[in-house]
């Protein structure tokens, strides 16, 4: 751990309550309507009880896993999250620097407030690019085409944004982004009206396609070589879907819950398609919940392959309590330091305490297998 910097995830997050203005940090941590799924993405978790077994061997811990081919020292990796450069002034390129000093993988999020081309030029590091389809097919295609060019690995598209969720707290904030933030991938939107709402929710409505469907990954297949992974998805038949379609994997998220509020809690969700025996147990990410370091090894126990740091976290079930996203807010530190901190903290909690009870070898078995 670094010096003076905080010791867990939840500090990070009083941090940012003090530190962003209420427009910015109620767009980090809202979600969708009256957030009953954003509070049970953290309450599921609190139903989930931890079953050590004592006089196991733990002299030798391996948290490695391979993805895609790639191998990284742990199963702790970066979910997309947009507009960094709301958090930090060097947005997702401190987070990419950060990223690659801990060995990890980092997926770039489409609304991010850096370029492809920042990103990619500032570390040597594995990176995947998350999409969303719009209406004019030709803006996804260049999107792609220049991930694809600038050494990214594989493209995550995002399934279960056809169209932005209610998210209130935008509309009441007649949320916009600040002029350092212009999000990357998006075609300028300053003109837009907000006098009776969320810019960025009107924006949305008028470039994402709702008519996204199985048809769209295919076509996505045909103008690119890299592997394709779907994110969003929440039930066993959406995953022998997905496997039937040739994605390369899937991501079980709910968006954070900020997209269809009442869906199941992501980690619920989960347990029914690794239960369905729907993917291979060692491919899927949490999405969004997770509220404190402690929910990577009970993620673990449930069966999770990669543990993605998610979209959105909370600190504990009560009613409007604080939520947001662990490496988003921990950003608020002058560099990457913060980042780091909490990559770290999170690998950490895996190990303690007798950690190789619940899960010794992250790469090949499962919490019940041990």
């Amino acid at each position: 751990m670094e010096n003076n910097l905080p010791v867990n995830i939840r500090e990070y997050q009083e941090l940012a309550k003090k530190a962003l203005p209420k427009m910015h940090y109620d767009y980090i941590n809202g979600g969708a309507e009256d957030e009953h799924t954003l509070r049970d993405n953290i309450a599921a978790y609190g139903r989930i009880l931890l079953r050590p077994r004592v006089l196991v061997d733990v002299s030798n811990i391996d948290m490695s896993i391979n993805l895609l081919g790639y191998d990284m020292p742990s199963p702790i990796i970066v979910a997309p999250t947009g507009s960094h450069k709301l958090a930090n002034p060097e947005g997702e390129v401190a987070t990419a620097r950060a990223a690659a000093a801990c060995n990890t993988l980092m997926v770039l999020s489409f609304s991010a407030s850096c370029k492809i081309e920042e990103v990619a030029s500032s570390c040597n590091a594995i990176r995947f690019y998350q999409l969303y389809v719009f209406k004019n097919r030709d803006i996804s295609a260049t999107l792609v085409q220049r991930a694809e060019s600038h050494g990214f690995k594989a493209i995550v598209l995002t399934v279960d944004t056809p169209m932005l969720g209610r998210r209130e707290a935008d509309i009441r904030n007649k949320m916009v982004a600040p002029a350092n933030a212009n999000l990357e991938g998006l075609m300028p939107i300053d003109d837009l009206d907000t006098t009776d709402g969320s810019k960025l929710e009107k924006y949305a409505r008028d470039t994402l396609d709702p008519s996204l469907s199985w048809k769209d990954v295919e076509w996505l297949k045909s103008i690119t070589s890299l592997p394709i992974l779907l994110k969003g998805i929440v039930t066993a038949e959406d995953a022998r879907k997905a496997v039937e379609a040739g994605a390369a994997g899937i991501i079980v998220s709910n968006h954070g819950a900020r997209q269809l509020d009442y869906a199941p809690a992501t980690i619920s969700a989960l347990e029914e398609v690794v239960k369905a025996g729907a993917v291979r147990a060692g491919g899927e990410g949490p999405g969004g919940g997770e509220a404190r370091d402690r929910d990577a090894q009970q993620g673990a126990g449930a069966g999770h392959g990669a543990l993605r740091l998610p979209e959105r976290r909370r600190d504990h079930p009560g009613p409007r309590a604080d939520r947001g996203r662990p490496v988003q807010v921990a950003a608020l530190m002058s560099d990457a330091r913060g980042i780091r901190s909490t990559l770290h903290t999170v690998k950490d909690t895996l190990h303690v305490p007798t950690p190789a009870s619940i899960i010794r070898d992250a790469g090949s078995k499962l919490a019940k297998d041990l």
